[in-house]
């Protein structure tokens, strides 16, 4: 076994840093159309996201993870988690924090989408919370966005039952989104 990988324990589900070997999954759901419409960006070919994973997603996180241990200042930097079932190691989503330029400063967001097949089960909401605590806990973040679309009556929800408080809408690339904020 390699280096052990980057772990939050969230009871039924777990996050865990990406791995060349969820690059499969993550195509797989980026792809899904209930997934693709939310965030396009995240759509790919199978060879794309190999490489996104490999060259830019895994040594950003270790970057991330690096400065957690060493200052606990994040700074501009990208942390991309997996949303794994405890119960099966299944791969089913992700949950993510990085810079989104959009934003007015202090722009860190919080985003995630789980597989379709996975709807409705809090997950997204288990995976926002558990990723929310690790950055408030360990690093220096004081202010997290996070942003949905109006017409994402889910996302909205996940992210008003992890406490963000809504502060009004912001034009991103030509879409008026839902904007949020939780402070630590």
């Amino acid at each position: 076994m390699s280096e052990r990988l980057f772990k939050i324990d969230c009871g039924d589900i777990y996050l865990q840093e990406f791995s060349i070997e969820d690059a499969d999954s993550i195509y797989k759901i980026s792809n899904q159309l209930e997934i693709s419409t939310f965030l396009p960006d995240w759509k790919s070919t199978r060879e794309q996201r190999i490489d996104w994973v490999t060259n830019y997603e895994i040594p950003a996180n270790k970057a991330f993870l690096e400065a957690v241990k060493n200052t606990g200042d994040i700074e501009g930097r990208f942390l991309k988690l997996g949303v794994f079932m405890s119960a099966t190691d299944e791969f089913i989503g992700w949950c993510c924090t990085g810079i989104k330029e959009e934003l007015p400063a202090p722009n860190r967001e919080i985003m995630y989408a789980i597989s379709a097949e996975y709807h409705g089960n809090g997950y997204a909401t288990k995976a926002s919370l558990g990723l929310l605590n690790y950055l408030f806990t360990n690093t220096n973040l004081e202010i997290l966005n996070a942003v949905a679309l109006p017409h994402n009556p889910s996302s909205n929800k996940v992210i008003e039952k992890c406490g963000f408080t809504f502060q009004g809408h912001q034009m991103i690339d030509d879409e008026l989104y839902n904007h949020y904020i939780l402070r630590k």
